[in-house]
């Protein structure tokens, strides 16, 4: 017989763990199914290991910009104490502390692989063969996450490349690495590994790095990890791909007939959703794509509205905080309450935690002209304000804000420079909440630091 709770959540990464955490707490019965750790990717694969490897790359980067402190410092990070930190601050590859905190959120665990088996059932499936099957009164939830998009590129697999996963987890520093892609994945470990010590090519097939930001951005960071002694080759490819055995050198032969002989190889090119296999064929859906879902995050073409999607598996918004956004709006909107989500497709802020830092929110440049809104931007440089002197002699930066006209309220902002991630959330806070120009007037900034950058850019929109 089939146990029953309120809400089966399958997949226990973060917007899983939020989704069933915020129905239990309004009073709800909730079985949490994870076949892995749970926290899932961001917090053992992705975005936990990735920024402790970056970290001290940009300490010492800002300790080089700072009068009395750059003389004092020694050649090189100890890479040793960097993977260690990192092994400490993914708890050593163990998730017991997750577990207790599912427990304390009045979460049923449930290890195994969790599949649709019908309308409002998931049957749990373990390593060993044993199996559990689940009913959900009220609501399943579908938070399984994405996996790396691997090319078919000749010899690509034979390869064993590296994917996020042995990007953030590898035990040694590798001599030399070449990173397929030029998105955020690509650059941070781009960046981490040749601080690290490891010899860095990047290939990218675009014009440009962070191909989704405004152009500044990625061009900054190409020059940053260039001025790193890292190469950056833009508008290649790669063709082929030799490893015999899979073991030893990686030769990657490019579109002009290069070859870079590299000790690993790793692929970072977008992510697909993992909806292979999860029983979707058993409610009318399709696997291996997205589960398309309405503002509540329900999933369509399922009757009744009891299939919720939210993070990854619904292919809105492939952040780890906004898919932490949907799963609120998932866990009120089953305990009943008025919810929509909006947010990740309105309000989207995302760091690269490179140094320097990329941070954004909402629509570019070319993304609201392409949307027909009355687009006029405003530009100013962040050494025009004295805070970012004192932060580090020599450090630069770029704020871009892109302004709806019409309505006078900003609709994008993007920021690079040292820390930047940390004045992204005032931005936010301005978009979402369609802050008039003139009303963020009388937000006065503090002296001296980066903020009053946003008082140039008010100067120079006119006020």
């Amino acid at each position: 017989m089939a146990e029953a709770f309120d809400v089966v959540v399958i997949g226990a990464g973060p917007a899983g763990e939020v989704a069933g955490a915020r129905a239990a707490a309004a009073g709800l019965s909730v079985a949490l199914v994870e076949h892995e750790l749970l926290g899932g990717e961001c917090s053992y694969w992705a975005c936990i290991p990735s920024k402790a490897l970056l970290r001290p790359g940009e300490v010492r980067w800002l300790a080089e910009h700072a009068a009395g402190v750059r003389e004092k410092l020694q050649a090189g990070i100890d890479a040793r104490a960097v993977l260690d930190h990192r092994d400490s601050m993914v708890s050593h590859y163990h998730d017991d502390s997750q577990v207790k905190w599912a427990e304390d959120a009045k979460l049923k665990v449930v290890r195994g692989t969790g599949r649709l088996t019908g309308p409002r059932k998931v049957r749990v499936e373990r390593k060993d063969g044993a199996a559990r099957e689940l009913e959900a009164r009220k609501a399943v939830v579908l938070a399984t996450g994405s996996r790396p998009r691997i090319p078919d590129l000749p010899g690509l697999n034979d390869a064993q490349p590296w994917d996020n996963r042995q990007g953030t987890a590898a035990r040694q520093v590798p001599k030399r690495l070449v990173v397929l892609g030029g998105g955020a994945v690509a650059v941070e470990l781009a960046q981490a590994w040749r601080s690290l010590g490891s010899e860095v090519t990047l290939v990218q097939r675009g014009k440009g790095l962070l191909s989704r930001a405004e152009p500044f951005a990625g061009a900054q960071v190409a020059q940053a990890l260039r001025d790193s002694g890292a190469r950056v080759l833009l508008g290649m490819t790669a063709k082929s791909v030799q490893r015999p055995g899979g073991k030893g050198e990686v030769t990657v032969t490019l579109s002009n007939g290069e070859q870079v002989v590299a000790d690993e190889l790793l692929v970072a090119m977008g992510r697909v959703p993992r909806t292979e296999g999860i029983g979707l064929e058993t409610v009318g859906l399709e696997g291996g794509k997205p589960v398309e879902v309405d503002d509540q995050l329900r999933a369509k073409g399922v009757d009744g509205g009891w299939l919720y999607a939210c993070g990854d598996t619904n292919g809105r918004n492939l952040l780890t905080h906004m898919g932490k956004y949907q799963a609120r709006m998932v866990g009120d909107v089953i305990a009943g309450k008025q919810a929509r989500a909006w947010a990740d497709a309105k309000a989207t802020p995302q760091v690269v935690f490179t140094h320097p830092q990329v941070a954004s929110v909402g629509l570019t440049e070319a993304k609201a002209r392409e949307a027909g809104l009355p687009v006029r931007t405003v530009e100013k440089q962040l050494q025009d304000v004295s805070g970012t002197s004192l932060v580090g002699k020599g450090l630069t930066g770029t704020v871009k804000w892109v302004v709806d006209e019409q309505r006078r309220v900003l609709v994008g902002a993007t920021f690079t420079g040292p820390e930047v991630g940390e004045m992204l959330h005032a931005a936010t806070i301005a978009v979402a909440g369609e802050v008039p120009l003139d009303t963020l007037w009388h937000a006065v900034p503090s002296f001296p630091t980066m903020s009053e950058v946003w008082l140039k850019l008010l100067e120079a929109y006119g006020l």
